[in-house]
């Protein structure tokens, strides 16, 4: 098998492949839709989750995989999306070629791929998932191991000025790290993922940053970072950006500025993207453009206007309507956390009704406790996967952490739930739609609600 260098970047390839619509690897089943590639790559693996590089490392290698523009590769419990989505906006309006690879998706997978702003139609991803199929040969790679190598060929083979990268689960041992990013972020760290990273923040940020390289800029937007990434940054030679000491951000209720080390943004507007952390990771995103400055100069007019449309689904979005509707993916502690206190400084409602579907493993009763004070009634509902808690074990975690036994409903669906809660609300309520991807994506599936006056019931 091919090996790495210590900072695993792969080896070159002997020819780089041809460009073609498969490359030199031929058609593998060309008649194939996109979804159904996504059955036959869910049925490779005997299981989900296989923490190793050894074999995506290996395909990389026959596919010929290699970036020839700066890449920016953002690792973290929370605020990974957002950042991701500033990177994007920004760059976009300093006029460049931009190229994104995030997850997971709320309705279409191919949400997870998108090239200048746009997500990638499915038939664009076809040509990638037959190379991957065409030179894996016996190695079996998971769904996200398989997936990741035909999205980052797609990317590689795109006319980009810049790719960003959002790692999923930890960073040493996620997919994404077989490249080698001019720019690594690390964003909040917290508990999350415990049975594959550790039981606690030290453990948690060593995994996650494993994504710096020897002499590279590793922006850390933690504001309390763990230790352990401090010294695996030193240990690897990395060029740490420290928030509150490379970079810094402040400001008042209007405006905010930032400083690096040799840049200053001056009377910026709040990012569109609302939450109480968000300029923690805006923060970040603007010490990454500085570490980049020499390669892809960006304007002060660009980070007003990236910062100003930025969009990302699901994160504290909020739907006016009567009632009004919040969506978030806040699935952690830390996330709900920050979810409760946006929650209260949104203002006075009567009530609030909370849809919540989670997947089993996490800590469930650390995740909803924050909410219980804010909440006047539950509607829990089970999730169209194995890892998902059902509609009644999620009532009996709400039950043991307090709620009263009237105010927790079961459903089958999100949007069962949903429907539930609107018939249950008055207008001047509001419903908060929040847990796994799955729960947000399950009320957004046909379209994202519209409620108006008569709340679609």
């Amino acid at each position: 098998m091919t090996s790495a260098d210590p900072n695993g970047r792969l080896p070159e390839p002997d020819a780089a492949p041809d460009e073609g619509a498969a490359g030199v690897f031929g058609l593998v089943h060309p008649d194939w839709t996109l979804a159904d590639w996504l059955v036959h790559v869910e049925r490779l693996h005997p299981v989900g989750i296989d923490m190793t590089l050894a074999r995506t490392r290996e395909v990389a290698q026959r596919l010929g995989l290699r970036f020839g523009v700066p890449v920016v590769m953002v690792a973290g419990t929370n605020g990974k999306g957002s950042t991701c989505a500033m990177l994007e906006a920004i760059a976009l309006r300093s006029g460049y070629r931009v190229g994104l690879y995030s997850k997971p998706h709320l309705v279409h997978f191919e949400e997870r791929c998108r090239l200048n702003g746009q997500m990638v139609e499915p038939a664009a991803l076809l040509p990638h998932f037959q190379a991957v199929e065409a030179v894996r040969a016996d190695i079996t790679l998971t769904y996200f191991e398989f997936t990741t190598l035909a999205i980052m060929r797609l990317l590689s083979q795109a006319a980009l000025d810049l790719v960003i990268l959002e790692v999923g689960l930890g960073g040493r041992l996620d997919a994404v790290n077989i490249v080698d990013a001019d720019v690594s972020v690390i964003t909040s760290i917290d508990l999350d993922h415990t049975e594959y990273l550790g039981p606690d923040r030290e453990s948690i940020g060593r995994e996650k940053a494993h994504i710096m390289r020897s002499g590279r800029a590793a922006v850390v937007s933690d504001p309390l970072p763990p230790s352990s990434v401090l010294a695996h940054a030193q240990s690897v030679g990395a060029d740490l950006w420290l928030a509150g000491r490379d970079f810094a951000h402040g400001g008042d209720r209007q405006q905010w500025h930032w400083k690096g080390r040799a840049r200053r943004y001056h009377a910026l507007s709040y990012p569109a993207l609302r939450g109480a952390n968000q300029l923690i990771n805006a923060s970040g995103v603007l010490a990454a453009f500085e570490a980049l400055a020499d390669r892809l100069p960006i304007t002060a007019q660009a980070v007003r206007e990236g910062l100003a449309l930025v969009e990302l689904p699901g994160r504290f979005q909020i739907v006016p309507g009567q009632p009004v509707l919040v969506l978030d993916v806040a699935h952690n502690p830390h996330a709900v956390a920050t979810l409760a206190v946006n929650l209260d400084q949104m203002g006075f409602y009567p009530r609030t009704f909370a849809v919540f579907g989670a997947m089993r493993d996490k800590d469930l009763a650390q995740v909803v406790q924050p909410l219980l004070p804010l909440v006047s009634q539950w509607h829990v509902c089970g999730l169209p996967t194995p890892r998902a808690a059902t509609g009644q074990e999620l009532r009996e975690v709400l039950q043991r952490a307090g709620a009263g036994d009237s105010s927790v409903v079961g459903h089958d669906t999100p949007a069962q739930a949903l429907q539930a809660a609107l018939c249950a609300a008055d207008p001047a309520d509001r419903i908060l739609v929040f847990g796994s991807f799955w729960t947000v994506g399950g009320v957004i599936a046909q379209g994202l609600p519209k409620l108006g006056s008569a709340h679609g019931r």
